[in-house]
């Protein structure tokens, strides 16, 4: 049983898979719908302060040198237009809702992990980042685990 919920929140850590795809991992192995979420939310949030602190400054660093260069500068280029989009859609006071229902939303390229990224370009607090990314991780898991078992599973009927 550890086994399969180490698995979970690995999948969970991994970028683009992230709780999007370690909910319905942990769905398929039969595990405990509500302990799985929130070990999927766990491993998910684990990266978030690094993303915020380190990765804009690695992919700056990374965006003229050769062989990584391209792939850093693509990566950035995405965050920076994330992060014009949601100040475009909610302004400057909006930020923490939008940033919350972008993570929230379970789309693909809209996680954790790119919230965070354009987070930072924006200038976000951390706390008020991870704040954002945390309830939208918590969204994401309620609509993942509704999506792959259907909500009577979810509530336990």
């Amino acid at each position: 049983m550890l086994r399969k919920y180490l698995t979970v929140f690995f999948i969970s850590m991994v970028p683009l898979l992230e709780l999007r795809g370690g909910v319905p991992w942990a769905v398929a192995m039969d595990l405990p719908t509500i302990p799985s979420i929130i070990v999927c939310a766990i491993g998910n949030m684990i990266p978030v302060p690094i993303i915020y602190l380190f990765a804009r400054k690695v992919l700056i660093w990374g965006a003229d040198k050769p062989y990584i260069g391209k792939p850093f500068s693509l990566i950035l280029d995405k965050g920076e237009r994330g992060g014009r989009k949601l100040i475009q859609k909610a302004g400057r006071g909006g930020l923490f809702m939008a940033l919350l229902l972008f993570v929230g939303i379970p789309l693909p390229g809209t996680g954790a992990w790119t919230g965070t990224l354009a987070a930072s370009f924006l200038g976000m607090g951390l706390k008020t980042t991870t704040a954002a990314v945390s309830l939208g991780v918590a969204l994401a898991g309620c609509i993942m685990a509704i999506a792959s078992t259907g909500l009577f599973a979810v509530l336990g009927f």
